[in-house]
């Protein structure tokens, strides 16, 4: 464990990645229980509003944070203890942004809702992608290249040209974690670039409508993949973010 800690991290600089994702993991989790708990009546924490009434969600705070760290780790030496503090700001500030991540897509407060699910989703997207690049993945695969390859440039464009068209065609295939992950490791890009489409992706819409047999085909596929996973993957989502209410609550997220 030690050799390669210091191998894929702390050798190659990435030691202020590895503190920017922990502190996001640790914030999205701190504010998931305060947030779980205010939910619940429990505890001294509370909503923050002004006196006017204006619910102050903790998306606020999060896009300063992650502003002041952002320009920080850009400013400051990577190998010193200034980019190590701005790695941790914006950890923070991140982590804080992408928990009400849903408030933002639907401009509404969907926190305790079903949409609410999608901050835990791109939550988890998250930590996993950056766990990959910790771990010594290079984005379309560029890692796998030897060093022969590496010095020809001509190589390199062509690799990343190819496991981009690969993840372009998986998203519109309507496999939008398939085409996330196919950027960090190309063979998931690959099976979901030759697999069919989901249906109603543009790529079903433009290549199906008139091949009764791959549209019925695809309809099969998505609907058995959704019965196998949709459940785990709510239990999953519930357990981290807390189970969604069946009507939106009008006192607001507790953030």
């Amino acid at each position: 464990m030690g050799p390669w800690l210091h191998r894929n991290i702390v050798e190659p600089g990435k030691l202020p990645l590895l503190l920017a994702l922990t502190a996001f993991v640790l914030t999205f989790v701190v504010t998931r229980l305060i947030t779980r708990l205010i939910r619940a009546g429990k505890g001294p924490f509370g909503n923050v509003s002004t006196e006017s009434g204006l619910h102050i969600h903790h998306v606020v705070p999060g896009v300063v944070l992650t502003v002041v760290g952002g320009f920080g780790a850009v400013s400051a030496d990577r190998q010193g203890a200034g980019g190590a503090v701005a790695a941790v700001v914006f950890g923070i500030g991140a982590g804080l942004v992408l928990d009400e991540f849903a408030l933002i897509l639907h401009l509404d407060d969907v926190y305790w809702s079903e949409a609410g699910r999608q901050s835990v989703e791109v939550v988890v997207l998250t930590v996993a992608l950056v766990g990959l690049v910790l771990a010594g993945f290079s984005p379309f695969g560029v890692d796998g290249l030897s060093e022969d390859e590496l010095d020809n440039r001509g190589s390199v464009i062509s690799t990343i040209a190819v496991n981009f068209l690969f993840s372009l065609v998986a998203l519109v295939k309507g496999k939008l974690r398939v085409a996330v992950f196919g950027v960090i490791i190309p063979v998931v890009a690959l099976v979901g670039a030759v697999r069919l489409a989901r249906p109603g992706s543009y790529w079903a819409q433009r290549f199906y409508t008139h091949r009764p047999r791959a549209s019925a085909r695809a309809a099969r596929r998505a609907a058995r993949h959704d019965r196998r996973w949709s459940g785990p993957r709510r239990t999953f989502q519930n357990w981290i973010g807390g189970t969604p209410d069946e009507e939106r609550r009008p006192d607001g997220d507790g953030g």
